[in-house]
């Protein structure tokens, strides 16, 4: 019995010192976001498709965030980005929040709210019951808002929205500069909380529900309310994304709430691969600009191309793109090893 309290000390030792190195930037990290910021001022040009392509990056966060790390499977997350772009689209129309920051904030909440509302029965059941549940949260959502044409537009869309000043000194402007720049930010902030959070007992917790539900109820891990909690979580971070893409475009459309958002929002996780953030940053850079490439290079057929190399993709594996791909998991890890502070317990790659 002795034993018992020198056991639990030693594991929760070993277990914060392995949060502390998996919360440690590694190279690769740094350089991915001072590309970022540098992409500002090197390709002025391209700021409409960055700004596409940094809201996009956050709505597949929201989404790792629940299938990557709880294991939850949702065909119907544009539930929430839809509540979060008509919100931010209705409080501006109507200047009932000028500051695009606070409403940023309200839309953020309002989806959140949406997430907590309908988690106890996207929760139930397993995974098929899941996705179509999630599937008729959204497609019941965007029926609501086409009903209520007298408020939300209909068909024809959200119009007349006039986004004010950020902090009532930056405009938005037609080329993006601004857009881009409030996009990039807000993605970075809510990636550091995100980041956070992942590199905590209760990311363990979860990952331990992922594994197993039924192991990790017999060792005491509340499962419904952990899942409840990425769940809502995720869900206001859609709903920020979805608040980004009204307020930079102006316009909010039936097709927030469509499932081809939901669809290629898997698409992007399928790229960048799941359960460590950086897939659905890295998945949305590469399926924008090969969707901004393809469209220009064959305007009718480009969906016949990404189909294609989905389907590659799918008839390759992972393992044959893990392999192809191992000569810069180790250069990774050789920076990391190489970096200040380096610990022998942190300098992995997977």
């Amino acid at each position: 019995m002795d034993e018992a309290p020198r056991i639990r000390r030693e594991l929760a030792s070993a277990t914060e010192a392995h949060l502390r190195g998996r919360a440690r930037w590694h190279p690769l990290e740094i350089a991915f976001w001072l590309a970022a910021v540098a992409s500002i001022y090197f390709l002025p040009g391209r700021h409409l498709i960055l700004t596409e392509i940094a809201i996009l990056g956050l709505f597949a966060l929201s989404l790792d965030l629940i299938l990557g790390y709880a294991g939850i499977i949702s065909l119907g997350h544009a539930a929430a980005f839809g509540v979060g772009s008509y919100v931010a689209g209705l409080l501006a129309k109507h200047a009932i929040v000028d500051e695009p920051l606070l409403a940023l904030i309200i839309s953020g909440l309002a989806a959140t709210l949406l997430g907590l509302a309908t988690s106890a029965l996207v929760l139930r059941g397993t995974d098929l019951t899941r996705i179509m549940v999630t599937l008729g949260v959204a497609l019941m959502l965007r029926e609501i808002a086409n009903r209520y044409a007298w408020l939300t537009g209909g068909a024809d869309g959200l119009q007349g929205i006039e986004i004010k000043p950020l902090l009532g000194v930056f405009r938005f402007d037609i080329f993006g500069h601004t857009a881009y720049c409030y996009a990039l930010a807000v993605l970075f902030v809510l990636f550091l909380v995100a980041r956070r959070l992942v590199n905590s007992p209760f990311a363990l917790s979860l990952l331990s529900i992922k594994g197993s539900a039924l192991r990790a109820t017999a060792v005491g891990v509340p499962v419904n309310r952990r899942l409840i909690a990425i769940y809502t979580v995720a869900c206001g971070y859609a709903g920020i994304a979805g608040a980004l893409l009204a307020q930079t475009t102006a316009f909010v459309s039936l097709d927030v709430f469509s499932f081809e958002r939901s669809a290629d929002l898997l698409l992007v996780l399928i790229i960048g691969g799941t359960g460590y953030l950086y897939g659905g940053l890295l998945g949305a850079v590469v399926f924008k600009l090969m969707q901004d490439y393809l469209s220009t290079l064959t305007p009718q057929y480009w969906p016949f191309w990404i189909g294609l190399l989905f389907v590659a993709m799918v008839l390759v594996g992972r393992e044959r793109l893990q392999a192809w791909t191992l000569p810069l998991r180790r250069l990774a890890a050789r920076l990391d090893r190489r970096a200040p502070g380096a610990s022998a317990a942190s300098s992995e790659v997977r």
